[in-house]
Order: structure tokens, then C-alpha cells, then sequence
């Protein structure tokens, strides 16, 4: 996947709607969790046709968010896995209006999920060693420093990211959130 600012306007438009689409949804928290599947499986998992599980696994290969298990494929079974993707959103103010109404409209989808997510982790926080954690801190910081620390935040993750079918037989899939913001009062 490109970066941002290699990509047209036109080109975030259409990665912002796929991602917010539910089943496009669906079949990468799938591919991300299990780490392989053809239409046929997802179709049964999903509960959705070979047709339709084929026709949006091709839209999510053509912005290279899956690739084809070439040695895995033959004749008409195409299986796929999911590949790395990080994409971080331009300034909107850059945005042309479509472009900008198509990323709202999936920040607003993903802040529900993050939003499920938390209650979810303060239902299953079993203390400091558990798989749930919560952390808050707050601290004065400059705008410079804020862009560090989300570098280095970022850094830290691709440190600790693997792709499931590297990782050891113990480990969970995790969800893993930061948003900074102002402080209203400051």
C-alpha cells in the first residue's frame, strides 16, 4: 500500500469506503484473525454467497489491503491472505469534499468500534497482568512533542506487530488505541 501522499484524492475516496464497508469489514477482521480463507469459507462464515464473498475480495486485492496464496490457488479457488497496511489520513483541510466525507464517515465508524472496545476492556481488566489493559496519563506537551510521541508510538508497534502466521500459538490478537487531544480547559 502507498503511502498517503502518494495517493490521489480519488484513490483515499475509494480505500476510506471500502474500509467502511461492513462486509469489506468483516472479511479483513477475518483474514486478520485467521489468517488465510477463500471465498468459500468466508461465504460460509459470513453468511454471504461465493459471488458476493469473490467480488469484494477482488475490490479489497485491487488496493492491495489483501494479495492471493498464489500456491495455495488453483483453477477457480483463489485463496487470499491479508497484508500490513497502515495509512495515515492527510490534513483534511487538503481533502477534496468527497474525499473528506468519505473519512468522516469512517472515523465515525471506527470511534464506535474504539468506543466498544473500551467498555469491553474495562469489562474484562482482571488487573496489571491480564490480556485487557487500560492506560491514561496526561501531561503538558508541545505540538513537537506530541508528533514525537506518536512516532515513537508508532515505532513501538511495528516493533511488536507480526502477522498471525508468525506469531507463537499462545497469542491473541489485540486491539490497540491512541488518541491525544487537548486538554479543553488548557
Amino acid at each position: 500500500m502507498r503511502k498517503a501522499e502518494e495517493m490521489s484524492s480519488a484513490e483515499r475516496t475509494a480505500l476510506y469506503r471500502t474500509l467502511a464497508h461492513p462486509l469489506r469489514g468483516q472479511i479483513l477482521a477475518y483474514l486478520g484473525k485467521h489468517g488465510e480463507a477463500n471465498s468459500a469459507a468466508l461465504a460460509g462464515v459470513l453468511h454471504e454467497s461465493t459471488g458476493t464473498t469473490s467480488y469484494h475480495l477482488r475490490k479489497l486485492a485491487e488496493l492491495g489491503l489483501i494479495e492471493e496464496i498464489a500456491e495455495k490457488s488453483a483453477g477457480r479457488e483463489r485463496w487470499w491472505k491479508s497484508v500490513p497496511f497502515q495509512h495515515v489520513t492527510p490534513d483534511p483541510a487538503a481533502m477534496a469534499p468527497e474525499e473528506l466525507a468519505a473519512a468522516e464517515h469512517l472515523a465515525r465508524l471506527r470511534a464506535s468500534r474504539d468506543t466498544d472496545l473500551y467498555h469491553r476492556a474495562v469489562r474484562e481488566w482482571t488487573g496489571p497482568d491480564g490480556w485487557a489493559q487500560l492506560w491514561r496519563a496526561g501531561s503538558y506537551l508541545t505540538k513537537d512533542q506530541v508528533a514525537a510521541f506518536a512516532a515513537e508510538f508508532q515505532e513501538l508497534l511495528r516493533r511488536y506487530q507480526v502477522m498471525r502466521a508468525d506469531a507463537p500459538d499462545d497469542a491473541r490478537q489485540m486491539n490497540i488505541r491512541l488518541f491525544a487531544v487537548p486538554d479543553e480547559q488548557a
